[in-house]
């Protein structure tokens, strides 16, 4: 990948050196996920309605980009496992929104130690002038990932 300035940025061979390695920390996360026993689903809910409390299926169906019916199968799961409740509407009565528990909070801050010391044992092991590049860029991925929204 060139770092000259005076070079053209190759943007199909960036992609191609990017590409393998955001997949292989994207399922390594995954992977951990698990270990706290939740799937990537649930952290992306959980996640979402601690931000967003009192969002319903359908807003989060969007924000995920999955149909009604298969949120809905999620956040059953999620309130059987009581992670998550319904709470009504006060301004209309036909909706119901969710808000994460005490114990669905629990579970994924756990869920976010538990990543970023998995993270930060990784990073460590770079040199400073390596973290400095990742830090770098950080911006720039979020605003990538952004993006498509």
């Amino acid at each position: 990948m060139p770092t000259a300035l005076a070079e053209p940025l190759d943007v199909s061979a960036l992609a191609e050196a990017l590409r393998a390695p955001l997949l292989r920390v994207s399922r390594k996360l995954r992977q951990e996920a698990q270990k706290v026993g939740l799937s990537v689903q649930d952290a992306v809910i959980l996640g979402y309605l601690k931000k967003n409390p009192g969002a319903g299926v359908s807003e989060l169906a969007d924000f995920e980009q999955i149909s009604r019916p298969t949120m809905s199968s999620h956040v059953k799961r999620l309130a059987a496992a009581g992670w998550v409740v319904r709470t009504d509407d006060a301004e209309d009565g036909r909706r119901q929104g969710l808000t994460v528990t005490a114990a669905g909070l629990r579970k994924h801050e756990t869920l976010q130690r538990h990543r970023n010391d998995w993270l930060a044992a990784r990073l460590v092991r770079l040199t400073p002038a390596e973290r400095e590049r990742l830090a770098e860029a950080a911006e720039p991925l979020l605003k990538l990932m952004s993006l498509d929204a």
